[in-house]
């Protein structure tokens, strides 16, 4: 289908790709790995004409080709399906599927509403997703909307469909879902570049893998023919031994303690506690209201009834910054557009929780500040080309770790942690891993909410598992399983009191 051979690239001088070699055969799911900053987005810019190469070639088909823009990508049969997704949220259904190709009548540009709708339902029927054309798209799942992304691009007479991180903010039903209708595309001859983190969905969909280290090629594997650990190590260029680093520490008093929380339509009589030394983690499938629990007890979202206690003591937190002051910090789920300014500096990001660290009678000391910054990079293993660095231009690896030093500044008591390792490449799940066990070891109360059960299984000393609203158990490390915790989960009878 594509063969892409000794492709290089430069930016300002910093080699990105050096002699790279990617190829994907007709019917295939071919999955591209590496680490956070290897080259897989830059390689695929390349490919659909966004960037242009310094060296190589591309062949299309046995043809040589050299696209100008992604609009001669697509015309070849080359689609892409971005994590973030080109969805207008107040559209139709229908006229989302149509964007940009709207059936009309003559060139009236009145547009054939009933035909769009007729043919957008047709189509996506196909592919599993019984849907009313009519429908605001914003009223769908991230998952339907995904699955009317990928009808678009079959609809376009695509051949060649790379995915970008394709399951980051789906269920686990959606996943299933997705899975199942590539799976039928397959067959039906397009063929797929799968890029994930994901080292479980690799070895579920895919037939190849490429991994990319540091801008080179490193090798091609037949998924049946590997295993994860060689994966790992072509990954990372060594050994990375057990993914989840050992940890032996104290568990000591009481830090966190919830009594009966409720937050009208997003959960209810909610109660649990986290100890100092201690690593909680929440598990539960999309809607849960997982993250709901966390925002209220952090003060973003006020809750309708319920307590919250600190060492014993009751505390009223209305808002983040009383949180803070309490010593509690709080790196979200959604880093790109929660967690960080992408358009400042590294250093500024380290800096926004940290005014008080850094000031004097309300003036920013450019020395502390610099200071705080050099040890949170080396604390962190935060990999820059210095403090004035961009963040929005680091990986996501080092982007993570921004948001968590960014935190780890305010020296926090108790810290929650909301998908923690989400788009963050193997290598650097370790580092950030690590760096939870130390913040427990020092005695810190941790909360983890992870969609990722052999996270949560492999991190906390107990976890909560949440369903529609709901504390359904609290399993403690030597009885966890992903089936139990996906038991209750997906509504198992509770065993919680209430």
């Amino acid at each position: 289908m594509i063969a892409m051979s000794g492709i290089s690239k430069s930016f300002n001088g910093n080699k990105v790709l050096d002699n790279v070699e990617f190829n994907v055969v007709k019917g295939e799911i071919h999955a591209l790995m590496g680490e956070n900053g290897a080259g897989k987005s830059t390689m695929m810019k390349i490919l659909t004409g966004i960037y242009t190469r310094d060296s190589g070639e591309i062949s299309v088909k046995g043809k040589k080709v050299e696209f100008k823009n992604a609009k001669e990508a697509e015309a070849a049969g080359i689609a892409v399906i971005h994590q973030e997704l080109n969805i207008l949220p107040d559209l139709t259904v229908a006229e989302n599927f149509f964007l940009g190709n709207e059936k009309t009548f003559g060139k009236s540009g009145i547009l054939k509403t009933k035909e769009m709708n007729r043919q957008a339902e047709e189509i996506l029927s196909k592919l599993g997703l019984h849907v009313d054309a009519r429908t605001i798209t914003r009223d769908l799942s991230v998952g339907k909307q995904q699955i009317i992304e990928i009808a678009k691009a079959v609809s376009s007479n695509a051949e060649l469909i790379i995915m970008d991180e394709p399951t980051a903010a789906l269920t686990d039903r959606e996943i299933k879902t997705l899975f199942k209708t590539v799976r039928a595309l397959q067959a039906e001859g397009v063929s797929f570049v799968y890029i994930s983190h994901r080292m479980e969905e690799i070895f579920a969909m895919c037939d190849r893998i490429t991994i990319l280290r540091d801008g080179q090629y490193v090798g091609v594997r037949n998924i049946k023919d590997t295993t994860f650990e060689e994966i790992v190590q072509m990954m990372v260029g060594r050994e990375l031994g057990e993914r989840f680093p050992a940890r032996a520490c104290e568990i000591g008093d009481v830090k966190l303690k919830v009594e009966s929380l409720s937050r009208n339509d997003y959960f209810e009589d909610v109660s649990f506690e986290v100890r100092k030394g201690e690593i909680v983690g929440i598990a539960g499938l999309m809607g849960a209201g997982r993250t709901e629990v966390i925002q209220s007890i952090f003060g973003f979202k006020k809750p309708t009834a319920g307590k919250i206690f600190i060492d014993g003591e009751q505390v009223i937190i209305s808002n983040p910054l009383q949180a803070k002051k309490l010593g509690i910090g709080y790196v979200t789920e959604d880093r790109k557009t929660e967690g960080l300014i992408l358009d400042f500096s590294v250093r500024e990001n380290m800096c926004l929780t940290n005014f008080n660290r850094i000031s004097n009678s309300g003036v920013i000391q450019r020395t502390k500040e610099s200071q705080l910054y050099d040890m949170m990079s080396k604390r962190l293993g935060v990999r820059t080309s210095g403090p004035e660095q961009i963040v929005k231009s680091l990986s996501g690896g080092n982007q993570q770790k921004v948001v968590i030093a960014k935190w780890l500044g305010i020296e926090p008591d108790i810290l929650f942690l909301d998908e923690p390792t989400r788009g963050v490449d193997v290598g650097a799940k370790k580092e950030i891993y690590s760096i939870i066990n130390e913040l427990a070891e020092r005695g810190v109360a941790i909360v983890m909410i992870s969609s990722e059960l052999p996270e949560v299984i492999g991190m906390a000393d107990r976890v909560l598992v949440m369903h529609e609203g709901q504390l359904m158990a609290d399993i403690p490390k030597e009885e966890m399983t992903q089936e139990r915790i996906m038991h209750f989960a997906t509504g198992g009878d509770k065993v919680v009191q209430d």
